[in-house]
């Protein structure tokens, strides 16, 4: 439907567009939501089929520019070491993720104060503490209440098993005297809200057809359905309109067959992710804003912060699980800041069963780790399922260099400027790159491992898009105010990980989720002066 009407208009429908429709529904407004990409059958993923690794590499490939769906847009990221991963679509980004869960620290909200780097968010952890709470329960999370790195937080399933490989790698942890604990996950362990538990697929990256892991497609969308909300896929938004007023009106889009629609809103809410948010407010521009929408500070699509990622692998003497099982483990030993490791802030391990066995063979066959010819299965056998190890999900600072702008070449399907990345790394993170892997050698040493090797950073490693329209209280060094509002536009709200102030030293969905329901929150508390001040 073309030129119709509603009062809230969400535009992106994954981690953080479904849970702020399903918290708004309760106002019974008319809401609708734009999403360029299909719902999923689960029928289609990769894991009902025997040759599903081969398909991770084409149509489920983590990479939009692999995979390219007319769904999917393109991202020029050649002038970044770490390249963008994401997926559009119903559930966005938590179809591909591995659902590990954690939550920020206390202490990640005041970096500027504790440790002189970056700025402090608006909001603190125990502002988000109830919403924390209330999206575990939504997203159906599994794991063992009393960890000592955290505040105290309620623990709504039993954790993940272990396995062969978490087993080894908390033996390490052990022996080194450091800290480890079963991960928090968006997974379910026994049956939950109409999904079965988790059977140890280990497909988790590239959908989950068990319907175990929590992505919003299966956990906030149905309820929001259900309560009223209107779900549109195949709807590419071009651009946010704007009134005489300076107030957003709406946005021109292009339907499945590509005509131009145009939908108009009282409320436009932006859940396009850190790279897609930008994207989107830069090709929006008017008399009013010719720079792209809300962006009088000039910061819209810059302070891109991505998760750099070092990878240490330990190859064992004994069968482990393989890639059999979700992430099951993880270690906050170096997440606060220390100057003697030669970095400030800190980094999370993640524990990492093994690959599959085609990712296996492929990868030691390039390295020459796994032999050509008559010696190819016996040198194959010393190396598949018998590998673990960990990633080093390493806090990344805020730099204004760090953009995503407008290519001026690169289209998406439908004639849109597809984005360009220009990101690199500075020597903080490259230090802490290198001490992540210092550590992890030692841990899986220490676990029995007859060999380690690492990467650093994973090129294919760019998960997490944070940073671009960051929230604050000054209008001057902000893109949206501290529930979320802009400040150039009254009635133009943004609830992805752009408004990330910081990046932490974790995986950004559950923070991301529950800032989602803060930021709706103080929409229904507000709804009689939303636009005032």
């Amino acid at each position: 439907m073309a030129g119709d009407h509603v009062d809230v208009l969400i535009i992106g429908a994954g981690a953080s567009g479904a849970a702020t429709a399903w918290s708004l529904a309760e106002t019974r407004m008319h809401i609708v939501c734009l999403e360029q990409g299909d719902w999923m059958k689960q029928a289609d993923y990769p894991s009902n089929f025997m040759d599903w690794e081969s398909r991770t590499r084409g149509e489920f490939n983590i990479s939009p520019n692999v995979r390219g769906r007319t769904t999917d847009y393109p991202i020029n990221d050649k002038n970044s070491p770490i390249a963008v991963a994401n997926f559009n679509g119903v559930g966005g980004g938590t179809i591909f993720y591995a659902a590990h869960f954690p939550r920020f620290h206390p202490s990640d909200f005041r970096v500027r104060t504790l440790d002189g780097v970056a700025d402090d968010w608006p909001v603190d952890y125990e502002t988000l503490e109830p919403y924390y709470d209330e999206n575990d329960r939504m997203m159906g999370v599994s794991g063992l209440a009393g960890d000592p790195a955290y505040p105290p937080k309620p623990a709504i399933m039993p954790p993940l098993p272990l396995g062969k490989s978490g087993a080894r790698l908390a033996q390490g942890f052990n022996t080194m005297g450091w800290h480890w604990w079963p991960s928090d996950a968006a997974i379910a362990t026994e049956p939950y809200d109409g999904r079965d538990k988790c059977i140890n697929i280990g497909s988790c990256y590239v959908g989950c057809a068990q319907g175990a892991k929590g992505s919003t497609d299966i956990t906030y969308w149905p309820h929001a359905v259900r309560a009223g909300v209107e779900l549109r896929t195949r709807c590419r938004v071009r651009e946010i309109t704007i009134n005489n007023e300076g107030m957003a009106s709406g946005a021109i889009y292009y339907d499945a067959q590509g005509n131009e629609c145009f939908i108009s809103a009282e409320v436009v809410i932006l859940a396009c992710n850190g790279v897609g948010t930008p994207r989107l407010l830069l090709n929006s521009t008017s008399n009013l804003f010719p720079d792209g929408l809300a962006n009088s500070s000039g910061l819209v699509g810059k302070n891109l912060m991505f998760h750099p990622y070092s990878e240490t692998m330990g190859i064992f003497d004994t069968e482990l699980d393989g890639p059999r099982g979700p992430v099951c483990i993880w270690s906050q030993e170096f997440y606060e800041t220390d100057m003697s490791r030669g970095h400030v802030r800190g980094f999370t391990f993640e524990g990492a069963r093994g690959r599959a066995p085609m990712s296996t063979v492929q990868g030691n066959m390039a390295s020459g780790h796994i032999s050509w010819g008559e010696d190819h299965h016996r040198s194959a056998r010393r190396v598949v399922n018998r590998m673990a190890g960990m990633v080093g999900i390493c806090e990344d600072l805020p730099e204004e260099h760090n953009t995503v702008t407008l290519d001026p070449e690169l289209k998406d399907p439908d004639g849109i400027p597809a984005p360009r990345i220009d990101y690199r790394l500075n020597e903080n993170s490259r230090n802490m790159l290198n001490f992540s892997i210092a550590r992890a050698t030692e841990v899986l040493e220490a676990a029995g491992a007859i060999e380690v090797r690492s990467t650093s950073p994973i090129p294919i490693g760019g998960w997490h898009l944070m940073g671009t329209a960051r929230m604050g209280v000054d209008p001057a060094k902000s893109v949206v105010n501290e529930w979320g509002r802009s400040h150039d536009v009254k009635n133009l709200f943004i609830i992805d990980g752009s408004i990330f102030v910081t990046c932490a030293g974790v995986n950004p969905t559950r923070t991301i989720q529950a800032l989602a329901l803060y930021v709706a929150d103080n929409m229904k508390q507000r709804l009689a002066n939303l636009f005032d001040g």
